[in-house]
Formats: structure tokens, C-alpha cells, sequence
């Protein structure tokens, strides 16, 4: 308990005195004068960084929906009762 509270204490004054510390500086004196312009600028960095955040997201999802697909099919052409040919060779029609 004696080690917690001296972290503890730095962190709640650092917490209280960084007020100034939150933001990027260049939204907040972009948002601070309620310029419209400047409204338009802090709203293109936000979606930037959103984009910028999901894109690693999007592209390990992607490759592991991509890998598990392809699992799936080779388990089935696998399975037994399953289709053994592949699907790009075309069927010859039943004759009548």
C-alpha cells in the first residue's frame, strides 16, 4: 500500500495539471476559435486517423475471411459424398 500511493498521487496531479495535454494542438487551436474552416480541418485529421487505425484491421480480416474460406472448401472436395472434380470442369449433360 505504501508504494501504491506515491504513483497513485503523481498520477492524479499529472492528470490535473496536463488540462492542456489532451488534444493535438493543432485541432484544439483549430477547434478553440470556432472557425469554420478550422471546424472542417479537425474533422478531416479525425477521419483521417480513423482510416489510418482500421486499415491494418481491414486488411489481416480480410486475408484471414480470404484463408478460412479456402479451408473450407478443400474440406470439402475432401469430405466423403463430397464433389470430387473441381468446379471449373464442365458436366457433360445426361442424355434423354
Amino acid at each position: 500500500m505504501k508504494t501504491r500511493f506515491p504513483a497513485v498521487l503523481v498520477l492524479v496531479v499529472a492528470a490535473v495539471l496536463a488540462t492542456d495535454a489532451f488534444g493535438c494542438p493543432t485541432c484544439k487551436d483549430a477547434v478553440a476559435g470556432t472557425d469554420p474552416e478550422g471546424m472542417n480541418l479537425a474533422r478531416g485529421y479525425f477521419y483521417s486517423i480513423l482510416i489510418m487505425l482500421a486499415m491494418p484491421f481491414t486488411l489481416v480480416g480480410s486475408f484471414g475471411v480470404y484463408v478460412w474460406r479456402e479451408m473450407r472448401r478443400q474440406q470439402r472436395e475432401q469430405a466423403p459424398g463430397g464433389e470430387s472434380e473441381p468446379m471449373h470442369v464442365a458436366r457433360s449433360a445426361p442424355e434423354p
